[in-house]
């Protein structure tokens, strides 16, 4: 038997499946205070025996480096109550001999798509999610990326829409990439969440101008072949299209990379993609 835990910002996902990804049965719940929303989540896998692994894509930022200081455990994070909490202690009191693999949510999702989804075949990617925050995750060679953390694409500076003065909702750096363009920040910039905004609405071309300026700079540092992007906020019409459009203007032709058809795509896997590449950790991979 194997687990998979996806912990993400706004829901939960627990599910068990098979090393190559596929899911048997899952749960999915909000997530709200760190004990109640794991203790849930550990009862509903213990009801169905003693997994032998658990993979767990989880929000950050996290420590997910083995042999490091701070491994399993929650930075600041705007996560209320989440802050310094043990993820992976609260996982190996239940399940002492079970194998735990910890991983981010969208390092999770990138795998999965890079396996079995929408990128299956090639070895460098990013996969992008817009939801309750912003994360990216970046496998390079076949290699997911961590360096001495992991990324926060979130967390870029990036350069300001042309009229745009919002002041931004990220608690730590107001106008970052994350608290211009999340969800959260729609919903307050617009006055009504991102999937009540008609596909013609002003916000789709600016939400559009800010990720492909993030994009680029993922682009530029890691070049990517292909750039996925999911999330709740991702689903809109046409939502690919304009960043495909905008990234190919600032790009101005000196990516390769990024000029060819359909550059930025959406996941093949959609909303499973973190819960099966967690059950990918969980197998191995």
């Amino acid at each position: 038997m194997i687990a998979a835990i996806e912990l993400g910002g706004t829901k939960t996902v627990v599910a068990i499946g098979n090393a190559h990804g596929e899911i048997f049965e899952e749960c999915r719940f909000p997530t709200k205070k760190p004990t109640e929303t794991l203790n849930f989540a550990i009862a509903w896998i213990e009801e169905r025996g003693i997994p032998q692994s658990i993979g767990i894509g989880a929000f950050g930022p996290v420590g997910v480096t083995k042999g490091r200081k701070g491994y399993g455990i929650f930075l600041n994070t705007p996560k209320a109550g989440w802050s310094h909490f043990s993820l992976l202690t609260a996982f190996q009191k239940p399940f002492p001999h079970c194998k735990i693999a910890l991983e981010t949510d969208v390092n999770a999702a990138v795998l999965a798509e890079a396996k079995i989804g929408a990128a299956a075949g090639l070895e460098d990617l990013c996969y992008i999610t817009i939801g309750t925050g912003i994360g990216a995750g970046i496998m390079s060679h076949g290699m997911l990326v961590h360096g001495a953390l992991h990324s926060e694409f979130g967390h870029l500076k990036v350069p300001r829409a042309p009229g745009d003065d919002y002041v931004g909702i990220c608690p730590f750096h107001m106008d970052c990439l994350e608290g211009l363009a999340s969800g959260p920040a729609m919903a307050a910039r617009w006055g009504k969440p991102a999937h009540e905004l008609p596909p013609n609405h002003p916000a789709w071309e600016m939400e559009a101008w800010y990720l492909a300026h993030g994009i680029l700079s993922l682009v530029a540092i890691v070049c990517p072949a292909r750039v996925i992007v999911g999330g709740g906020v991702s689903q809109a019409p046409g939502f690919h299209d304009k960043i495909n459009r905008q990234l190919g203007n600032i790009a101005a032709g000196y990516f390769p990379a990024a000029c060819v058809p359909n550059y930025v795509i959406p996941p093949a896997l959609g909303q499973e993609a973190g819960i099966r590449g967690a059950l990918l950790l969980a197998g191995g991979a």
